[in-house]
């Protein structure tokens, strides 16, 4: 089993950054895909980024290519989105989500769920 909480959302001006973060606790965390999938308000939850277990592997979505690093630190059991250059459309909530197993760009096949923090960028 894999405890996720996210944390680090905020509200922040157009062109600023941020970082959120994902705690998590289990012991399946090392083994585990990471991703940051995001939802606004009346549409589906949305890809982010993923990294493979070992951080060695990363893909993002087209709309993030650039501005958004996924990163992980084991030890700390942690995973984090650095998030650069915000723009308006990337207001929602924020989950990050694990799996066992290689990373995937589908949210349906992430077992493990926190309970997202929210981004809200000012135009």
């Amino acid at each position: 089993q894999v405890q996720l909480v996210e944390s680090g959302g905020g509200l922040v001006q157009a062109g600023g950054s941020l970082r959120v973060s994902c705690a998590a606790s289990g012991r399946t965390f090392s083994n585990s895909a990471m991703g940051w999938f995001r939802q606004a308000p009346g549409k589906e939850r949305e890809f982010v980024a993923a990294i493979s277990w070992d951080g060695e592997n990363t893909v993002y979505a087209d709309s993030v290519k650039g501005r958004f690093t996924i990163s992980r630190d084991n030890a700390k059991n942690a995973v984090y989105l650095q998030m650069s250059s915000l723009k308006p459309e990337d207001t929602a909530v924020y989950f990050c989500a694990a799996r066992i197993g290689v990373m995937r760009q589908v949210p349906d096949v992430y077992q493990y769920w926190g309970q997202g923090t929210q981004v809200t960028v000012s135009s």
